[in-house]
């Protein structure tokens, strides 16, 4: 039940949450189900990065990339195709039109639950006074909620880039597109644009995408890529942006120059506090901008606290939301609930799309573990006659002690599906030898998963 401080220090709510992301929306509805008086501030969009500039909209332009590819594919198959042609503002008009369902959708949720919405920013006068756009508002415990946004890169001519939030809404398909970062965003946005028909160039400064995948992960999608014609440029960073007419040309630390029609920037993400006033309630952030918790959340202002990728852990939308959901529980309900970080599955919409849930290979030697690997790797089914040079690539990684299943990762067609079901298995310690002994699914990619004998 909610505290009952409000009734001695007169508290204008229990809880405020700032940000109404993933991670705030689910608190507030779950508090105020609990019975407390709770009220929300979000000065942007509701819903929050997910649904409004990142994965939702990602994933949506990732169907609309797929299709390019499926077009060619079909002939394959005795589809007569006539040569498709593809109409960018079109599926801009869509997708804006499903985002705005969605916002209104979270904001009816909150609305519904008996949450109070402001749709202005908050910042901190002191630890219980928030200022919401031109009202003061008091409250007995505060949730931040604010999220990340991408990080601006700081070389001479960054102002002519973009960053993924602006992706969503341009004008017109670049020609040719340069990607600066192989991070997950930068190979996600590579798989948009190639497959919609732009020329594509990722600049890295690390020697290959994705660190912190499984290496074998990432080498088979580096692969992949390259197959397709993405340029990859590794162990390279920009050294400058000149704009000419129309035209970007993009200088790098290699003496190369690149004319291209876009600049999108993709080097990580920073926490969302830049304009929260946390000195005012005396809120410590660690050196990577994060707001500092403990197990429970806490800041260290004790009755304020803090969930999602704004504290830095895992920045996913369930695990946002397990946080958010967690901390209403406890704080309104009486409950001790916590998100576990452990074997948490996760995709990358990239061409093929990745799959994947624990350790990676060196993650797991790191660990001290003595592990046996099983891989595969083959032509998916459908390009047997499709005739498409892709292949598709698993891996398991096992404790030789315990038989478990420690890693399981896949690059290649419905990978990120697959792996939610293998996901649940891992996380309730399934073995090899449970795997070994389930009969597969003839015929699918993922039957692959269970016939796995030859270690690597």
């Amino acid at each position: 039940m909610p505290s009952d401080n409000k009734h001695t220090h007169n508290y204008d709510y229990d809880y405020f949450v700032i940000g109404a992301g993933s991670g705030g929306t689910r608190s507030a509805r779950i508090a105020a189900g609990h019975g407390a008086k709770v009220a929300i501030a979000e000065g942007r969009h509701f819903g929050g990065t997910c649904v409004n500039i990142g994965c939702v909209p990602k994933k949506l332009f990732a169907y609309a990339s797929d299709y390019g590819p499926a077009f060619e594919d079909a002939r394959g198959f005795g589809w007569n195709v006539e040569k498709p042609t593809f109409n960018w503002s079109q599926l801009i008009e869509n997708k804006d039109n499903e985002i705005n369902r969605l916002n209104d959708i979270y904001k009816v949720m909150l609305q519904k639950a008996g949450v109070e919405v402001f749709q202005d920013n908050a910042s901190f006068i002191d630890e219980h006074t928030l200022q919401v756009g031109d009202k003061q508002v008091t409250a007995d415990k505060i949730l931040i909620a604010t999220g990340g946004q991408p990080r601006k890169p700081s070389y001479e001519g960054a102002e002519h880039t973009i960053i993924s939030d602006a992706a969503f809404y341009l004008d017109k398909l670049p020609k040719h597109i340069v990607i600066e970062g192989g991070g997950y965003i930068g190979v996600e946005f590579a798989h948009i644009f190639h497959g919609l028909g732009s020329k594509v160039t990722i600049i890295h400064r690390g020697d290959q995408i994705l660190r912190g995948f499984d290496q074998d992960i990432r080498d088979f999608l580096s692969n992949e890529m390259k197959k397709q014609h993405v340029n990859l440029m590794f162990e390279t960073n920009i050294t400058k942006i000149v704009k000419n007419g129309d035209k970007y040309a993009v200088l790098t630390n290699k003496n190369d120059e690149i004319d291209c029609d876009l600049v999108f920037s993709a080097t990580g993400r920073i926490p969302n506090t830049q304009n929260l006033a946390l000195n005012n309630a005396n809120i410590a952030t660690k050196d990577n901008g994060a707001i500092t918790v403990n197990d429970h959340y806490q800041t260290s202002s004790p009755h304020i606290y803090a969930v999602g990728d704004v504290i830095k852990r895992i920045e996913l939308t369930p695990v946002a939301l397990s946080e958010g959901h967690a901390l209403a529980d406890n704080l309104f309900n009486g409950q001790a609930r916590s998100t576990s970080y452990d074997n948490i599955a996760t995709a990358v919409f990239s061409n093929p799309a990745i799959g994947t849930v624990g350790l990676a290979e060196h993650e797991a030697r790191d660990k001290g573990y003595e592990i046996d690997i099983y891989k595969s790797e083959f032509t998916p089914m459908r390009h047997r006659l499709s005739m498409r040079d892709e292949q598709t690539f698993m891996k398991l990684i096992v404790d030789q002690k315990t038989d478990k299943i420690l890693g399981a990762h896949m690059c290649g067609v419905d990978a990120p599906e697959i792996m939610q079901g293998i996901g649940i298995a891992v996380k309730v310690g399934v073995t090899k030898a449970d795997f070994d002994a389930t009969i597969g699914i003839h015929p699918t990619a993922a039957e692959e998963f269970v016939t796995m004998r030859q270690k690597a």
